[in-house]
């Protein structure tokens, strides 16, 4: 699976694991693809050196990168406590009666949330790249899209390659004229925040609008026909996320979270505000039943929405109150029926993409070469 950006970044195969887990981004690199580590869950700069301390000695000397969440202009002046302070009371009472009515106990005395999005807070943001930039890391993806100008001219000065997710035409010519180098195609199906452009509309048009960038085809990829059918289509590779979060070195802390996912079907998932207060796909649950309920107050523009939950999305991920338990997973999902190790499933993508190359070639009248 070589492609000409692949090659430009010495790897083997043109696969881009996108995860939250240290140990999946390295072994992801060791199994000939790039391993990329989501920083937004990092609030302390320690932590992420920690963990990319983890990262770089696992990755055997290969390359690897970090993807952050960043917005492109910048909000002076507000900080966390600012912003939560602009949450209505209304909205803290609706989470205390969701959690009441399904008997999810409080965190102990003392103990503080250990979900909370504020990596997108300029702050935090930057502290996180003060620590990437003291690591050989080869790409800088930002899941807001462009990051601010300055970032981008920081990492091209570190040598580094900037990555910006899209998921319409308008934003790929948008981060085309802020000056990336790789531009991700992110299809509605995929997990997170996404788009409403399905990828098979979505990575052509990209790749037309951004020529001669090169495209990633993100979104409902979970077989090597599948990664196949986007470099057909003129992407330069493929950026997977879901499709990790239940291998072997995947580490959810959340054995009935496992089970879910390994039970989902392709159509368990919804777009729903109710983790951000941004369309992110995940799966359905009670909990994003009881936010998309037009009886209910309604999720909150973000950040808002992700500070108020950050408690309750803890308690509920500790205590594994079943029926509110989700993660951020794209309808790939119903592929993911069993446990692998990471090189399982790399292997598994390259083989599948060789029967697509050779089908493709038959049809074609050539020989597989």
């Amino acid at each position: 699976m070589e492609t000409e950006l692949s090659k430009h970044l010495g790897i083997e195969h043109a696969i881009f694991g996108f995860t939250p887990f240290p140990e999946v981004a390295a072994a992801i690199t060791r199994a000939g693809g790039f391993g990329v580590l989501g920083a937004v869950r990092y609030t302390a700069p320690d932590d992420l050196a920690r963990d990319l301390d983890r990262l770089h000695a696992l990755a055997d000397g290969k390359p690897y990168g970090l993807d952050v969440v960043m917005p492109a202009k910048k909000v002076e002046g507000v900080t966390e406590a600012d912003v939560e302070a602009m949450i209505p009371a209304e909205h803290r009472g609706f989470v205390t009666e969701v959690l009441d009515r399904h008997g999810v106990p409080e965190l102990a005395e003392g103990e503080t949330s250990g979900w909370r999005i504020t990596g997108w807070m300029e702050e935090v943001a930057r502290s996180q790249l003060d620590v990437a930039f003291d690591y050989p890391i080869k790409l800088l993806a930002n899941a807001l899209g462009s990051p601010p100008a300055d970032v981008i001219e920081r990492a091209h000065d570190h040598g580094v390659l900037v990555a910006a997710l899209a998921g319409s035409a308008r934003h790929a010519r948008r981060h085309a004229e802020a000056g990336i180098d790789v531009v991700v195609a992110q299809g509605y199906e995929a997990g997170g925040h996404t788009g409403e452009i399905g990828s098979m509309v979505l990575v052509p048009e990209v790749v037309e609008a951004v020529a001669p960038l090169p495209v990633l085809a993100a979104g409902g990829i979970g077989s090597g026909e599948q990664a196949a059918a986007g470099i057909a289509l003129g992407a330069q590779g493929v950026w997977l996320g879901s499709l990790w979060l239940t291998t072997e070195e995947a580490d959810l802390h959340s054995p009935a979270l496992t089970a879910k996912l390994l039970a989902a079907g392709s159509g368990d998932t919804v777009r729903s505000r109710a983790l951000t207060g941004k369309p992110a796909r995940q799966l359905r649950t009670e909990w994003t039943d009881a936010w998309d309920d037009p009886a209910g107050p309604g999720t909150l523009p973000m950040p808002l929405q992700g500070l108020l939950v950050a408690e309750a999305v803890s308690r509920i991920q500790k205590y594994e109150v079943g029926e509110l338990l989700g993660t951020p997973v794209g309808q790939i999902v119903g592929r993911m029926t069993s446990e692998r190790s990471v090189r399982a499933v790399v292997d598994d993508l390259t083989r599948g993409f060789e029967r697509a190359v050779t089908r493709m070639n038959r049809i074609a009248g050539r020989s597989a070469t």
